[in-house]
């Protein structure tokens, strides 16, 4: 799976302001009603609900919230970018700066843990991070997240 085919252009933020969690998953749920047509209420319900069976938050900074919405086509992306971490009750208690919002059908499990796993990878790679966290523009931030995989991992 090619982050390219989840994630579109003008689904990656950058984000100035943004307090704690449920400002973030607003801003997200509102990028994705654009994105899938499905109601932002609907899409931040799911991110809540799954939120409650523990926090998203990876660790060293990234979280990835997830759900999956029935009728929905495929899997999408919404990336962000915060300009100020804010607490997320990430495993290793420290604050959120970078955030993965993903959303898959029901049924696409393979699809929606190949996602997850490709986000995840690519975001424990110390040189994307600090590529993501230097860079403020959303077009150089896309390209930093779908670059090609042998362009990814390079030192």
């Amino acid at each position: 799976m090619e982050l390219a085919d989840i994630l579109a252009k003008h689904a990656v933020l950058t984000c100035t302001g943004v307090s704690d969690k449920r400002q973030i998953f607003d801003i997200l749920a509102q990028k994705a009603a654009e994105l899938t047509a499905f109601p932002a209420s609907q899409i931040l319900s799911t991110l809540l609900g799954r939120e409650e069976l523990g926090s998203t938050g990876l660790g060293n900074g990234i979280a990835i919230p997830h759900g999956k919405i029935q009728g929905l086509k495929s899997v999408t992306a919404v990336f962000a970018r915060l300009d100020q971490p804010i607490d997320f009750d990430s495993v290793d208690d420290e604050p959120v700066d970078l955030v993965v919002m993903l959303l898959a059908p029901v049924g696409a499990g393979a699809d929606h843990l190949k996602a997850l796993s490709r986000f995840a990878r690519l975001l424990r790679t110390e040189n994307v991070t600090d590529q993501l966290r230097r860079e403020t523009d959303p077009a150089q931030l896309h390209a930093i997240l779908t670059a090609p995989l042998e362009d990814t991992y390079a030192a």
